[in-house]
Protein backbone atom coordinates (compact mmCIF):
# COMPACT_ATOMS: atom_id res chain seq x y z
CA UNK A 1 0.00 0.00 0.00
CA UNK A 2 1.80 3.21 -1.12
CA UNK A 3 -0.64 6.27 -0.28
CA UNK A 4 -3.28 4.42 2.52
CA UNK A 5 -1.51 5.67 6.33
CA UNK A 6 -4.86 5.19 8.83
CA UNK A 7 -8.75 4.64 9.67
CA UNK A 8 -10.34 6.73 12.21
CA UNK A 9 -13.03 5.11 14.27
CA UNK A 10 -14.86 6.88 16.92
CA UNK A 11 -15.70 4.56 20.10
CA UNK A 12 -16.94 4.98 23.26
CA UNK A 13 -13.97 3.29 24.94
CA UNK A 14 -10.57 3.51 22.91
CA UNK A 15 -9.16 1.09 25.40
CA UNK A 16 -11.50 -1.13 25.66
CA UNK A 17 -11.69 -1.01 21.85
CA UNK A 18 -8.02 -1.32 21.71
CA UNK A 19 -8.12 -4.54 23.62
CA UNK A 20 -11.04 -6.07 21.37
CA UNK A 21 -8.47 -5.79 18.18
CA UNK A 22 -5.78 -7.14 20.12
CA UNK A 23 -7.56 -10.14 21.73
CA UNK A 24 -9.40 -11.18 18.27
CA UNK A 25 -7.72 -9.30 15.46
CA UNK A 26 -3.74 -9.69 16.34
CA UNK A 27 -3.28 -6.06 16.75
CA UNK A 28 -1.21 -4.07 19.04
CA UNK A 29 -1.21 -0.39 20.51
CA UNK A 30 1.65 1.63 19.39
CA UNK A 31 0.22 4.86 20.77
CA UNK A 32 -1.87 6.28 23.26
CA UNK A 33 -2.97 10.05 24.45
CA UNK A 34 -5.42 13.07 24.06
CA UNK A 35 -6.15 14.97 20.84
CA UNK A 36 -4.81 17.94 20.63
CA UNK A 37 -6.79 21.10 20.49
CA UNK A 38 -5.32 22.28 17.01
CA UNK A 39 -5.63 18.82 15.93
CA UNK A 40 -9.03 18.54 16.30
CA UNK A 41 -9.85 22.04 14.98
CA UNK A 42 -8.01 21.01 11.69
CA UNK A 43 -10.44 17.71 11.21
CA UNK A 44 -13.31 20.74 11.77
CA UNK A 45 -14.06 18.65 14.85
CA UNK A 46 -13.00 20.91 17.70
CA UNK A 47 -15.49 19.36 20.34
CA UNK A 48 -12.81 16.41 19.82
CA UNK A 49 -10.10 18.36 21.40
CA UNK A 50 -8.95 16.47 24.48
CA UNK A 51 -10.70 12.97 24.32
CA UNK A 52 -8.22 9.99 24.80
CA UNK A 53 -6.98 8.26 21.30
CA UNK A 54 -5.40 4.83 21.11
CA UNK A 55 -3.71 3.86 18.04
CA UNK A 56 -3.12 0.34 17.06
CA UNK A 57 -0.77 -1.61 14.13
CA UNK A 58 -1.25 -5.09 12.51
CA UNK A 59 0.67 -8.43 13.74
CA UNK A 60 2.91 -7.80 10.37
CA UNK A 61 3.86 -4.55 11.60
CA UNK A 62 2.94 -2.84 8.38
CA UNK A 63 2.77 1.10 8.79
CA UNK A 64 -0.85 1.30 8.08
CA UNK A 65 -3.00 1.66 11.56
CA UNK A 66 -6.31 2.20 13.19
CA UNK A 67 -6.73 5.10 15.81
CA UNK A 68 -9.61 4.84 18.16
CA UNK A 69 -10.63 8.25 19.13
CA UNK A 70 -13.16 8.51 21.90
CA UNK A 71 -16.95 9.54 21.04
CA UNK A 72 -20.33 9.41 21.97
CA UNK A 73 -22.60 8.27 18.94
CA UNK A 74 -25.84 9.61 18.74
CA UNK A 75 -28.58 7.30 19.90
CA UNK A 76 -30.10 7.21 16.04
CA UNK A 77 -27.20 6.35 14.31
CA UNK A 78 -27.17 3.19 12.47
CA UNK A 79 -24.01 1.80 10.61
CA UNK A 80 -25.11 1.47 7.06
CA UNK A 81 -27.88 3.72 6.76
CA UNK A 82 -25.88 6.98 6.26
CA UNK A 83 -23.52 8.59 3.82
CA UNK A 84 -19.54 8.75 4.81
CA UNK A 85 -16.88 6.20 5.94
CA UNK A 86 -18.79 3.09 5.61
CA UNK A 87 -16.48 0.25 6.58
CA UNK A 88 -12.78 -0.92 6.59
CA UNK A 89 -11.89 -3.90 4.88
CA UNK A 90 -8.35 -5.73 6.28
CA UNK A 91 -6.78 -8.44 4.40
CA UNK A 92 -6.47 -11.56 5.29
CA UNK A 93 -4.62 -14.90 4.54
CA UNK A 94 -7.42 -17.47 5.70
CA UNK A 95 -11.21 -16.70 5.47
CA UNK A 96 -12.32 -19.52 6.71
CA UNK A 97 -9.70 -19.64 9.68
CA UNK A 98 -10.88 -15.97 10.18
CA UNK A 99 -14.64 -17.01 9.82
CA UNK A 100 -13.99 -19.83 12.81
CA UNK A 101 -12.55 -17.51 15.29
CA UNK A 102 -15.21 -15.13 14.46
CA UNK A 103 -17.41 -17.08 15.92
CA UNK A 104 -16.31 -17.01 19.13
CA UNK A 105 -15.79 -13.03 19.34
CA UNK A 106 -17.85 -10.43 20.17
CA UNK A 107 -17.85 -9.41 16.73
CA UNK A 108 -21.16 -10.32 14.80
CA UNK A 109 -20.91 -11.72 11.40
CA UNK A 110 -23.38 -9.94 9.15
CA UNK A 111 -21.90 -11.42 5.97
CA UNK A 112 -20.59 -14.82 6.05
CA UNK A 113 -17.28 -15.69 3.63
CA UNK A 114 -18.57 -16.05 0.42
CA UNK A 115 -17.03 -15.71 -3.30
CA UNK A 116 -17.90 -12.39 -5.45
CA UNK A 117 -19.62 -12.95 -8.50
CA UNK A 118 -16.91 -12.92 -11.24
CA UNK A 119 -14.44 -11.81 -8.55
CA UNK A 120 -12.71 -15.16 -7.78
CA UNK A 121 -9.81 -13.16 -6.32
CA UNK A 122 -11.33 -12.07 -3.50
CA UNK A 123 -12.80 -14.12 -0.48
CA UNK A 124 -14.47 -11.83 2.40
CA UNK A 125 -16.76 -11.51 4.99
CA UNK A 126 -17.65 -8.99 7.11
CA UNK A 127 -18.48 -8.21 10.68
CA UNK A 128 -19.98 -5.82 12.72
CA UNK A 129 -17.96 -4.63 15.92
CA UNK A 130 -19.71 -4.30 19.48
CA UNK A 131 -18.81 -0.07 18.56
CA UNK A 132 -21.06 -0.47 15.72
CA UNK A 133 -18.26 -0.41 13.29
CA UNK A 134 -18.15 -2.16 9.86
CA UNK A 135 -15.13 -4.29 8.97
CA UNK A 136 -14.55 -6.35 5.94
CA UNK A 137 -11.85 -9.48 6.50
CA UNK A 138 -11.01 -10.21 2.56
CA UNK A 139 -8.63 -13.17 1.66
CA UNK A 140 -7.04 -11.79 -1.19
CA UNK A 141 -6.16 -15.34 -3.88
CA UNK A 142 -4.26 -13.20 -6.59
CA UNK A 143 -4.20 -10.10 -8.46
CA UNK A 144 -6.75 -8.40 -10.56
CA UNK A 145 -5.81 -7.34 -14.25
CA UNK A 146 -5.90 -3.66 -13.26
CA UNK A 147 -4.43 -3.77 -10.37
CA UNK A 148 -2.79 -4.93 -7.66
CA UNK A 149 -3.87 -6.15 -4.23
CA UNK A 150 -1.85 -7.07 -1.14
CA UNK A 151 -1.12 -10.60 0.18
CA UNK A 152 -1.71 -10.87 4.29
CA UNK A 153 1.67 -12.00 5.73
CA UNK A 154 -0.41 -12.68 9.25
CA UNK A 155 -3.91 -14.49 9.51
CA UNK A 156 -5.27 -11.26 10.10
CA UNK A 157 -3.44 -7.74 8.74
CA UNK A 158 -3.27 -4.45 7.80
CA UNK A 159 -6.22 -2.49 6.58
CA UNK A 160 -5.75 -1.97 2.51
CA UNK A 161 -9.42 -0.71 1.26
CA UNK A 162 -11.84 2.19 2.88
CA UNK A 163 -15.37 2.14 1.77
CA UNK A 164 -17.24 5.18 1.12
CA UNK A 165 -21.01 5.50 1.27
CA UNK A 166 -22.04 7.87 -1.59
CA UNK A 167 -25.51 10.27 -2.01
CA UNK A 168 -23.95 10.66 -5.66
CA UNK A 169 -21.82 8.46 -6.01
CA UNK A 170 -20.21 10.40 -10.01
CA UNK A 171 -19.71 13.70 -7.35
CA UNK A 172 -17.50 11.77 -4.77
CA UNK A 173 -15.24 9.88 -7.66
CA UNK A 174 -14.75 13.27 -9.14
CA UNK A 175 -13.69 14.71 -6.17
CA UNK A 176 -11.17 12.44 -5.45
CA UNK A 177 -9.61 13.01 -9.03
CA UNK A 178 -9.69 16.17 -9.33
CA UNK A 179 -8.97 17.23 -5.67
CA UNK A 180 -6.38 14.31 -4.54
CA UNK A 181 -5.12 13.83 -8.27
CA UNK A 182 -6.45 9.72 -7.89
CA UNK A 183 -7.41 7.71 -10.61
CA UNK A 184 -10.88 6.42 -11.67
CA UNK A 185 -10.69 1.92 -11.19
CA UNK A 186 -13.42 0.17 -12.40
CA UNK A 187 -17.44 0.60 -11.88
CA UNK A 188 -19.72 -2.33 -11.45
CA UNK A 189 -23.06 -3.50 -10.38
CA UNK A 190 -23.33 -6.00 -8.01
CA UNK A 191 -25.66 -8.19 -5.99
CA UNK A 192 -24.49 -5.85 -2.28
CA UNK A 193 -26.31 -8.20 0.54
CA UNK A 194 -25.74 -5.86 3.04
CA UNK A 195 -27.13 -3.07 1.71
CA UNK A 196 -30.35 -5.12 0.73
CA UNK A 197 -30.64 -6.12 4.17
CA UNK A 198 -29.82 -2.78 5.71
CA UNK A 199 -32.51 -1.22 3.66
CA UNK A 200 -35.06 -3.75 3.42
CA UNK A 201 -34.66 -4.40 -0.40
CA UNK A 202 -34.95 -7.45 -2.56
CA UNK A 203 -31.54 -9.40 -1.75
CA UNK A 204 -31.40 -9.73 -5.74
CA UNK A 205 -31.26 -6.06 -6.54
CA UNK A 206 -28.07 -4.77 -7.68
CA UNK A 207 -26.01 -1.62 -6.58
CA UNK A 208 -23.34 0.18 -8.22
CA UNK A 209 -20.05 0.49 -6.62
CA UNK A 210 -16.64 1.62 -8.04
CA UNK A 211 -12.82 2.23 -7.03
CA UNK A 212 -10.36 5.01 -7.07
CA UNK A 213 -6.36 3.69 -7.52
CA UNK A 214 -2.68 5.30 -7.76
CA UNK A 215 -0.89 3.56 -10.10
CA UNK A 216 -1.92 -0.16 -9.44
CA UNK A 217 -2.52 0.71 -5.68
CA UNK A 218 -6.49 0.28 -5.21
CA UNK A 219 -7.39 1.45 -2.14
CA UNK A 220 -10.89 2.86 -2.39
CA UNK A 221 -14.46 1.36 -2.64
CA UNK A 222 -17.58 3.99 -3.34
CA UNK A 223 -20.53 2.49 -3.15
CA UNK A 224 -24.24 4.12 -4.17
CA UNK A 225 -26.32 4.29 -1.52
CA UNK A 226 -30.05 4.10 -2.00
CA UNK A 227 -32.00 7.30 -1.58
CA UNK A 228 -33.43 6.12 1.59
CA UNK A 229 -30.06 6.82 3.08
CA UNK A 230 -29.82 9.82 5.11
CA UNK A 231 -26.44 12.10 6.60
CA UNK A 232 -25.08 10.94 9.50
CA UNK A 233 -25.81 12.32 12.47
CA UNK A 234 -23.28 13.28 14.62
CA UNK A 235 -22.53 14.63 17.80
CA UNK A 236 -22.09 18.33 17.56
CA UNK A 237 -18.93 19.94 16.86
CA UNK A 238 -17.46 16.69 17.03
CA UNK A 239 -15.57 13.85 15.07
CA UNK A 240 -18.49 11.88 13.49
CA UNK A 241 -19.95 8.33 14.67
CA UNK A 242 -18.05 4.72 13.13
CA UNK A 243 -15.56 5.36 10.70
CA UNK A 244 -14.99 8.87 11.21
CA UNK A 245 -12.46 9.91 8.79
CA UNK A 246 -9.53 8.41 6.47
CA UNK A 247 -5.54 9.41 6.39
CA UNK A 248 -3.68 9.39 2.93
CA UNK A 249 -0.13 9.57 2.22
CA UNK A 250 0.43 11.87 -0.80
CA UNK A 251 3.77 12.05 -3.48
CA UNK A 252 2.57 15.48 -4.28
CA UNK A 253 1.10 17.31 -1.00
CA UNK A 254 2.04 20.97 -2.37
CA UNK A 255 -0.54 20.81 -5.11
CA UNK A 256 -3.33 19.93 -2.69
CA UNK A 257 -5.63 23.09 -1.60
CA UNK A 258 -8.98 23.59 0.36
CA UNK A 259 -7.75 22.42 3.86
CA UNK A 260 -10.15 22.90 6.37
CA UNK A 261 -7.09 24.52 8.27
CA UNK A 262 -3.73 25.22 6.69
CA UNK A 263 -1.22 21.56 7.09
CA UNK A 264 1.25 21.96 9.78
CA UNK A 265 3.95 19.89 10.50
CA UNK A 266 2.32 16.69 13.28
CA UNK A 267 4.23 14.51 15.47
CA UNK A 268 3.03 10.60 16.30
CA UNK A 269 2.89 7.43 14.38
CA UNK A 270 0.77 8.67 12.30
CA UNK A 271 2.03 11.18 11.05
CA UNK A 272 5.92 10.65 11.55
CA UNK A 273 7.22 14.44 11.39
CA UNK A 274 5.41 15.61 8.33
CA UNK A 275 3.29 18.32 7.62
CA UNK A 276 -0.88 16.86 7.55
CA UNK A 277 -4.26 18.91 7.09
CA UNK A 278 -7.77 17.49 6.34
CA UNK A 279 -10.23 17.90 3.36
CA UNK A 280 -13.82 17.95 3.12
CA UNK A 281 -15.10 15.84 -0.21
CA UNK A 282 -18.83 15.40 -1.03
CA UNK A 283 -21.19 14.53 2.07
CA UNK A 284 -18.99 16.00 4.58
CA UNK A 285 -16.36 13.15 4.54
CA UNK A 286 -13.09 14.07 6.12
CA UNK A 287 -9.83 13.13 4.40
CA UNK A 288 -6.70 13.73 6.42
CA UNK A 289 -3.90 14.27 4.53
CA UNK A 290 -0.36 13.47 5.15
CA UNK A 291 3.23 14.72 3.44
CA UNK A 292 4.89 11.66 1.75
Amino acid sequence: MELLRAATLTVPDPAATAARYGEWLDYSVVERGVVPHDLAVAWGCPASAGRTFVVCRPASGADVFIRFVQGDPPADYRPLRTFGWAAIEICTRDTIAVNARMERSPFEIIGPPRELDGMPAIFPMQVKGPDQEIVYLTQIRQNLPAYDLPRADALIDKLFILVLACSDMQASLDWFETVLKLSPGRSMDIVYTMIAKAFDLPMEDKHTIATMIHGRDCFLELDQYPAAATPRPAEPGALPPGIAMTTFRHPDFDALSGWIKPPTIRQGVVYGGKRAGTLRAPDGVLVEVVEA
